[in-house]
């Protein structure tokens, strides 16, 4: 008798810069996910998708669980508890040197589901010897003691197969939920953005980077090449000027950067043009927040 056809989502939830995306980008394959040593650089669910003619896997990578501060991490935090109820399978990733007591509300919930729960004890590789693994699984044992544990290092690949074999076996029975040629429930457009923002947060400090968001208005592909044109919103005149930098050479460097990875993601020549424009307190604004995608 053929074996049935196994889909299901997978989503991944836990604090900030546990190494979320590192790992989702791993399991999945390609670069789907921003990443950056800042904490925040996932605003959105993203999902990337593994197919193979015997399954589906819908990976979804969570904003980082943090106490809201400004309604745009309102949103962020509604992304991460969205995940808890749609999910076939969870994981939930840590890292070695986090307190495993930081947002207990959340974890309360995770503790309470119903779907499997694989909690991923990632960046084992930053411990000196398998004596302090054992304290770190023992700890997490007692916070999660429905969860399955896998030790990982998502950054040297160790272990990541192991949890994906697991991954298999738990999906249930299912027709795939998307195309079988589809990597990301997202348009190209997004990718650009992601690309850009993510130059911003590895070229400021501060609080430029947060107060950042990037908009495609412009993305035309032609057979050889695509031409883009993108505007940086920003809260403030004094953040502009320091995007822009001396005689726009910030701004340029930016530029260059996105414009190299962007070429390298799509395989083309990419035209990228680069505007910064103000937009007030837009991180608080519902209308921005609507036009910008976090809110419906």
């Amino acid at each position: 008798m053929a074996q049935k056809h196994k889909a299901g989502f997978v989503n991944i939830v836990g604090n900030p810069n546990v190494g979320k995306s590192t790992l989702m980008n791993d399991l999945v394959g390609e670069r789907v996910s921003i990443i950056t040593s800042k904490a925040q650089t996932t605003r959105h669910r993203i999902m990337g998708i593994v197919n193979t003619p015997e399954y589906q896997i819908v990976f979804s990578d969570t904003p980082g669980v943090l106490a809201p501060k400004y309604k745009l991490q309102e949103s962020m935090l509604g992304y991460s508890e969205g995940a808890l109820t749609d999910a076939d399978i969870l994981l939930y990733v840590t890292d070695v040197v986090e307190d495993p007591t930081k947002n207990a509300d959340f974890l309360a919930k995770v503790a309470k589901e119903k779907v499997p729960v694989l909690l991923v004890i990632n960046k084992i590789d930053l411990l000196k010897s398998q004596g302090d693994l054992e304290a770190v699984v023992d700890k997490w044992k007692t916070l999660l003691p429905n969860a399955e544990i896998f030790p990982t290092s998502a950054k040297e690949h160790f272990n990541v197969t192991n949890l994906m074999d697991r991954i298999v076996a738990l999906l249930p029975e299912s027709e795939p939920y998307f195309g079988k040629d589809a990597l990301t429930d997202k348009p190209a457009r997004f990718f650009v953005t992601e690309i850009i923002r993510e130059k911003i947060l590895l070229n400021y400090d501060k609080e430029v980077p947060y107060s950042a968001e990037v908009i495609v208005e412009k993305f035309d592909e032609k057979e050889g090449a695509i031409h883009i044109m993108a505007v940086i919103y920003v809260e403030r005149d004094s953040q502009k000027g320091i995007l822009i930098g001396k005689g726009g050479a910030k701004l340029k460097k930016v530029g260059t950067e996105a414009r190299k990875d962007i070429e390298t993601f799509f395989g083309k020549r990419v035209f990228l043009e680069l505007f910064v424009k103000v937009e007030p307190n837009w991180r608080n604004r519902d209308n921005k927040l609507r036009s910008f995608g976090y809110i419906e």
